[in-house]
């Protein structure tokens, strides 16, 4: 177990981790990205939910 968490030690710190400009780039693209998709799924389901009560 020791010797696990020590491997996993050393694997994190050759990580490259995303300076604060890029991890803000990074969290807008995903938060855009991520409105949009629901926005259009949402737009689907009310226009299928109109269709069916129509019929």
């Amino acid at each position: 177990m020791f010797r696990f968490f020590k491997n996993v030690s050393r694997e994190m710190k050759k990580v490259s981790w995303p300076k604060g400009k890029e991890l803000t780039s990074y969290t807008i693209t995903v938060i855009t990205t991520v409105a949009f998709v629901a926005l259009f799924f949402f737009l689907i389901d009310l226009g299928i939910t109109q269709i069916l009560n129509l019929l």
